[in-house]
């Protein structure tokens, strides 16, 4: 084991992908800003919709998620040049991991990602080369690293590819009828609209997106498939990129690849200092047995996360419990209609909320699909009349379509849910079960 782990390799990937990272993440940043992701989402709901558990994460007033959003963008240009890189990447991982929990109308699997990265990459001497720090310290200057560091990103892309893969094997998947629904909303596209819609691409994107996921890890492993498997990928990629607009993802994917290159090929094309080739030196560390520890606990809650949801009452395509944090991605299309009434104990009036007075547009398109989003609105209502001194009920009528499915009803209608706690780890009981 420790001669498989804590040998000595070159690290010219792991400096490369800190240079790639920290561009992307910049970009990602400034990006949210000048897209205006930052002012749909953060800037202009009076009510977040934050993880549950987080409501305490507000967020800035007046122009602050503007400059918390610079802040993370400056941080992520000194990752890439290795400036104060420990505190730059502690910083970062603490900003994004906030606003990761303080919202969650725009949840992606790719924030999360993001996310874990980020604090994996805290712990990774990745600014020991090509860095302002090792150039300022040429002490810290090293070619070398432990080869657990590498081996712990390509686990961590294991478990994201395989569970997305193995995920994908259900029904709407298998028939292609989810396909068809996601590529309808491309219809408009230019060049592309009309040949999206065609059947036999949807079977052609089903198979390959199982095959993709499943094997592309495998295959940049092994030598004699790599290059294939890279141009796969970047094919892949760029086609998510321009399809389906996900942001830096597709491109933090491709950095990933440098992990799975021989370090000498990569110095050459990079123009990187070259290495000489040296037998492997084995370099056991001081707290050996806490360091296995510690990624052995942080890769057995990366395995169980996911399959929490089996664990579960009925089925997470329905009732969505144990969907996040899951690695299920771009499996299906959720939409609902809903309506919140409040009943005063005392007095027995009844009131019909308009959500127009509480929700943005894009909260409002959420609200009805997701059971978390309707508990939470239901708890923000009854916290609003306890300030007026007012004790209500609080009830809900919603309904929901899966994958274009005829809508069907979703929350139980009898159900006071300001009395309801909200449970992360078994089934909430009002939600009804899933339409057979």
């Amino acid at each position: 084991m420790s001669s498989f782990l804590f040998k000595k390799i070159d690290n010219a990937g792991l400096i490369l992908f800190r240079i790639f990272f920290g561009i992307l993440i910049s970009l990602e940043c400034y990006g949210a800003i000048l897209t205006g992701w930052v002012r749909t989402n953060l800037v202009e709901p009076t009510f977040n919709f934050s993880f549950i558990g987080f409501e305490w994460l507000n967020t800035l007033t007046g122009p602050g998620m503007y400059v918390y959003f610079l802040g993370m963008g400056t941080l992520g240009i000194f990752i890439s040049i290795g400036y104060k890189y420990r505190y730059s990447m502690l910083a970062f991982a603490l900003l994004w991991t906030g606003v990761y929990l303080m919202q969650k109308t725009s949840y992606n699997n790719h924030y999360y990602l993001l996310m874990l990265i980020s604090w994996i990459m805290v712990f990774f001497p990745a600014n020991t080369d090509i860095s302002v720090d090792s150039k300022k310290n040429p002490e810290l200057r090293t070619t070398k690293m432990h080869a657990y560091y590498k081996y712990i990103i390509v686990l961590q892309l294991i478990i994201v590819y395989t569970y997305a893969s193995v995920a994908k094997l259900y029904a709407d998947w298998l028939d292609f009828g989810f396909i068809k629904v996601l590529m309808q909303g491309k219809a408009n596209y230019f060049l592309v609209g009309e040949f999206l819609q065609q059947a036999w691409v949807h079977k052609v994107v089903a198979v390959f997106g199982i095959l993709f996921d499943l094997l592309i890890i495998p295959a940049l492993l092994w030598k004699p498939t790599r290059k294939i498997a890279f141009i796969l990928a970047v094919f892949f990629h760029l086609f998510n990129s321009i399809v389906f607009q996900i942001g830096i993802f597709p491109y933090l994917a491709l950095a990933f690849t440098v992990f799975f290159f021989e370090p000498q090929k990569l110095r050459k094309i990079f123009v990187m200092v070259e290495k000489k080739n040296v037998s492997a030196v084995v370099a056991t560390p001081k707290h050996k047995n806490l360091i296995i520890g510690v990624w052995v606990i942080y890769f057995l809650f990366q395995l169980g996360l996911p399959i929490r949801h089996h664990f579960f009452k009925d089925d997470v395509l329905w009732n969505e419990q144990g969907h996040r944090l899951s690695w299920r991605m771009m499996l299906r299309s959720r939409s609902g209609s809903v309506s919140f009434k409040t009943v005063d104990k005392k007095t027995n009036e009844e009131k019909r909320i308009n959500l127009n007075d509480y929700l943005t547009k894009k909260q409002r398109r959420k609200i009805g699909a997701y059971p978390d989003f309707i508990w939470q609105f239901a708890q923000h209502l009854k916290e609003e009349a306890q300030k007026n001194n007012k004790d209500v009920a609080v009830y809900v009528n919603s309904r929901v379509s899966i994958n274009g499915k005829p809508y069907k009803p979703f929350i139980d209608p009898m159900v006071d849910l300001a009395q309801e706690k909200w449970h992360h780890f078994k089934h909430n009981t009002f939600i009804l079960p899933s339409p057979k």
